[in-house]
């Protein structure tokens, strides 16, 4: 596992209101919830993470990128992304995806607060 790769993940996610970092079931790689329900898990070898995407923003990431973006088993159908992380990364990219997540999980009134300053 690429520690500075989750590492990076994890900065990303806990810069998001009332994100807890909580292993998924019985895997120990790190995983991040708002109010216990996931919006990202990564794998247990450090080589992926799963996300929840739009409608659509699957299927076009998939088709642009294949060797970037898959479609996870398991959760796949039901819209989430899977990313390899032992590619090249563009990283604003992958925050954008990773705050997408987090809109399509959260209260709307946590994820209003995308971006404000920290009180």
């Amino acid at each position: 596992m690429d520690e500075s790769v989750i590492g990076r993940v994890r900065e990303i996610c806990q810069r998001l209101p009332e994100v807890e970092e909580k292993a998924f079931g019985g895997h120990t790689a790190p995983s991040f919830r708002v109010r216990d329900k996931l919006f990202v898990m990564t794998s247990e070898d450090g080589l992926s993470m799963t996300f929840k995407g739009g409608p659509g923003v699957q299927e076009a990431l998939v088709a642009d990128a294949p060797d970037q973006f898959f479609v996870p088993p398991y959760v796949g159908s039901k819209g989430w992304i899977g990313a390899r992380l032992d590619a090249p990364l563009d990283w604003a990219e992958i925050a954008d995806l990773i705050e997408d997540s987090y809109r399509l999980i959260a209260p709307k009134r946590l994820s209003s607060r995308i971006g404000e300053p920290e009180t």
